[in-house]
């Protein structure tokens, strides 16, 4: 079938990768239209809007997405960088893949965190008999996308409403001794609908691969409401799903544990920050950002992307250094989304037998300090490890 594929590189080190990822899809054989779309740093400077129109447009009707990396800084280093004719105009900076995920509802949010083998930057922990182990890592965190703390529901000095709202909660007293005008506020608002949804997907995915257990992981024993309705709707959802296991764990600890015993946790389902904390976490333990991919689905738009930032600092370095592993992940994960299983599992072999001969590999994977002096002590480049990955398709 024939199919058009929205790029947006983003910034910094984000157009890098995506071409990458772009030959290794096209080495696979997978050969659709790709259309450009403008998204980032770059276009909130010069417009004052970071996501522009004419690309929500395309997502709206092509409905696939792979997009690279941005720049996403402070409110007064944004608005400080703004072009001098757009300043006190009332231009606000978003996030603008934050953006894409509220406009399209790009809820479900999936994660995989997957060890490869030979690895070097892979979990090892220390055994009894003062030898080490290496337990494989197999999680898939499930992050709720588009509610909680990343919704943008925020103010500095509060409006008069807002405030006299918050005033009615009795835990408000102890701040009712300051003027308004001191105080910041971000709201963590959860609705039933979309809990359902991504514990719904969380459940369906842990049976569909051969996961025994769903973590929700929150922190329900203080955030009673948000954190309690997650661990309401996973019991519900639980009795739809008996094969599968409803495991808790507050995030705190889950910080603690997945460093002990990775191996114990199959699907793990969360909030939008707490999602954000825990993949990241789980990430760590397969070798970093540079492995990290991830997928944002909505009912009609599905966007993918690696979870690491721009590093801008790295973007001009000719020729590049850095991973293009989770971006050509994301891609894999994109042929999965549309049915493409067998692209999209030779590409997963071709990846982790480049990672298993050792041969090539890139500097975060060697241990060693980014920067431009990392090729000549040894260092890969990326267009070689996309070689390496073509070669062996």
């Amino acid at each position: 079938m024939a199919r058009t594929v929205v790029t947006m590189p983003g910034d910094g080190i984000g157009k890098v990768v995506l071409e990458e990822a772009l030959r290794v899809l096209e080495a696979v054989g997978f050969d659709p239209d790709y259309v450009h779309a403008d998204i980032g740093w770059e276009y909130w400077i010069n417009e004052g809007n970071p996501l522009p129109q004419r690309t929500i447009d395309l997502l709206r009707e092509h409905g696939l997405g792979l997009f690279g990396a941005i720049t996403s800084k402070p409110k007064w280093d944004a608005d400080a960088e703004l072009s001098p004719e757009l300043k006190d105009k009332g231009f606000v900076y978003f996030s603008p893949i934050v953006g894409l995920r509220q406009v399209f509802n790009l809820d479900v949010c999936i994660r995989p965190c997957i060890s490869f083998a030979g690895n070097p930057l892979n979990f090892i922990r220390r055994t009894a008999d003062g030898g080490f182990e290496e337990p494989p890592v197999n999680v898939a965190v499930f992050r709720q996308n588009t509610e909680g703390l990343y919704a943008g529901l925020e103010w500095t000095d509060p409006p008069q409403n807002v405030y006299d709202a918050l005033a009615t909660h009795p835990k408000f007293k102890n701040w009712s001794q300051y003027e308004k005008s001191e105080l910041a506020i971000s709201t963590r608002v959860f609705s039933r609908t979309a809990t359902r949804r991504i514990m719904k997907a969380a459940f369906q995915y842990a049976e569909k691969h051969g996961y025994k257990s769903v973590t929700v992981c929150e922190k329900a024993n203080v955030l009673r409401e948000t954190s309690g309705m997650m661990e309401m709707v996973a019991q519900e959802v639980q009795k739809e799903h008996p094969s599968i296991q409803h495991w808790s764990a507050n995030i705190d600890a889950m910080m603690m544990w997945l460093t002990k015993n990775p191996e114990d946790y199959g699907v793990v389902v969360a909030g939008n920050m707490f999602g954000d904390i825990v993949s990241d976490a789980f990430a760590g333990l397969v070798g970093g950002l540079g492995f990290a991919c991830s997928a944002n689905i909505g009912d009609e738009v599905a966007v993918f992307e690696p979870t690491h930032g721009s590093a801008p600092k790295y973007e001009e370095l000719d020729p590049p250094i850095v991973n293009p592993i989770a971006m050509i992940l994301s891609a894999v994960m994109m042929l999965d989304h549309i049915g493409e299983m067998e692209m999209a599992q030779r590409i997963r072999k071709a990846v982790a037998a480049v990672v298993a001969e050792g041969n090539v590999r890139t500097y975060d994977m060697m241990k060693m300090p980014g920067g431009p002096n990392a090729i000549e002590q040894g260092a890969a480049t990326t267009f070689q490890v996309t070689d390496a990955i073509i070669a062996k398709l």
